[in-house]
C-alpha cells in the first residue's frame, strides 16, 4: 500500500554510517535531498564525503553526502525534517534520550533496524506521534569505510507510523525513497512484518555467528539444518500465541528467503568478528521474553541467545 501524502520532506539525516545507514543516505543523496550522515566513527564519514558512499553488488551507485557529523546535537541543530535510526538497537535508549529535543516542530524519527520493539524504545523518550518503524530486505556486507556490497535486496521495504496523526508523513516518506530507487511502501501491518523479519533472523543469524558459516552453508548442512528448522517453528509457535499474524505458508516463506541469500555472512557473525555487542536480545531474546508472556517454554532460542551472549563477552 503506498497512496499519496500531501508531505514532502527535503532534509534528511542518518545516524549510523554502517552498511544499512550507508545505504539508505546513498539513495537519499543520489536523489538528490540534502543528507547529513552522523556516526562516533569518522573514517566512514570522511569517505562518505569524498569519494562518497560507494554501493554495489545488487545495486550500483555512488553519491556524497551534504554534511557529516560525530555529535547528535550538530545533527540536531541543523534541523533535518526526518531522522533515519540505523545504528545497533542495544545503543538506542542512549540515543532516544539525545534526540528529545528534536521532534518538536513536526519531525520524524524512522527505526530503520532489525529486531523487535525498537520502535518502543524510540516512542518512550520522543513519543508515539513522532516515531515510525521500517522492516528492510536486504542483506549487506561492509567492504570499507562507506563501502558496501548489497548481497541481496527484495523490494520493497515498508514503513509504518506508531500514531494514526503521522500517517501523512509516513506516505510521504515512503514516496521520496521509492523516487530515489530504494522501493518502500506503506503499510498497516509493521507488527507483523518485524516478527516475520525477526524471526527469519532469529533462525539464521546467532547459528552464523556461532559457527562461523555463511546462510549457505547452514542450510546446506544437514545437522545445522535441522536446528534452523526448529528455531523457525518455535518462533512461529510464539508469534502465534502472542497473536501475530505470519501470513499463511510462512515457513516454506523462510526456507525459500534463506536460499537466495546464498554465502552472505549475517550481521550478527560480522559483529562477533568485530569483537561488536550483537543485536541477540532484540532477536532470539525477544522470543525468549515473548514467549514468557505467553506462558510458553523457548528453549531454542534461549539455548541459542546465551551461547551468542557468551561469544561477546569473550571478545
Amino acid at each position: 500500500m503506498t497512496g499519496k501524502s500531501g508531505y514532502r520532506p527535503k532534509r534528511f539525516a542518518v545516524i549510523g554510517a554502517g552498511p544499512v545507514g550507508g545505504i539508505v543516505a546513498a539513495f537519499l543523496a543520489r536523489g538528490g535531498y540534502e543528507v547529513a550522515l552522523c556516526d562516533i566513527l569518522t573514517a566512514p564519514l570522511e569517505s562518505a564525503l569524498d569519494p562518497g558512499i560507494i554501493i554495489e553488488g545488487a545495486d550500483t551507485l555512488q553519491a556524497r553526502v551534504a554534511k557529516t557529523t560525530t555529535r547528535v546535537d550538530e545533527l540536531i541543530d541543523d534541523r533535518p525534517d526526518v531522522i533515519f535510526i540505523a545504528v545497533k538497537a542495544t545503543a538506542l535508549s542512549l540515543l532516544a534520550s539525545a534526540l528529545e529535543s528534536f521532534v518538536a516542530g513536526g519531525r520524524y524519527v524512522v527505526s530503520w533496524q532489525n529486531g523487535v520493539d525498537t520502535e518502543l524504545i524510540l516512542a518512550k523518550h520522543l513519543g508515539a506521534e513522532s516515531v515510525m518503524r521500517a522492516v528492510i530486505n536486504l542483506g549487506c556486507v561492509p567492504l570499507g569505510p562507506s563501502h558496501v556490497r548489497i548481497a541481496f535486496h527484495h523490494r520493497p521495504h515498508y514503513i509504518q507510523e506508531l500514531a494514526p496523526e503521522s500517517r501523512d508523513a509516513a506516505v510521504g516518506i515512503c514516496g521520496v525513497l521509492t523516487e530515489c530507487g530504494l522501493d518502500t511502501s506503506h503499510t498497516d501491518k509493521i507488527h507483523d512484518m518485524v516478527w516475520r523479519k525477526a524471526i527469519l533472523n532469529a533462525c539464521m543469524n546467532p547459528l552464523c555467528a556461532i559457527t562461523g558459516k555463511t546462510m549457505g552453508e547452514v542450510i546446506n548442512d544437514p545437522i545445522l539444518f535441522s536446528l534452523v528448522d526448529s528455531l523457525i517453528k518455535e518462533g512461529v509457535a510464539v508469534a502465534r500465541a502472542n497473536e501475530v499474524s505470519l501470513g499463511a505458508n510462512f515457513y516454506p516463506y523462510c526456507i525459500n528467503y534463506i536460499r537466495k541469500a546464498g554465502h552472505h555472512k549475517p550481521s550478527m557473525l560480522q559483529d562477533i568478528e568485530a569483537g561488536r555487542r550483537t543485536e541477540v536480545d532484540f532477536i532470539n531474546g525477544k522470543i525468549v521474553e515473548y514467549g514468557a508472556q505467553a506462558g510458553m517454554a523457548t528453549p531454542y532460542n534461549t539455548m541459542i541467545r546465551g551461547i551468542v551472549k557468551a561469544l561477546e563477552t569473550k571478545r
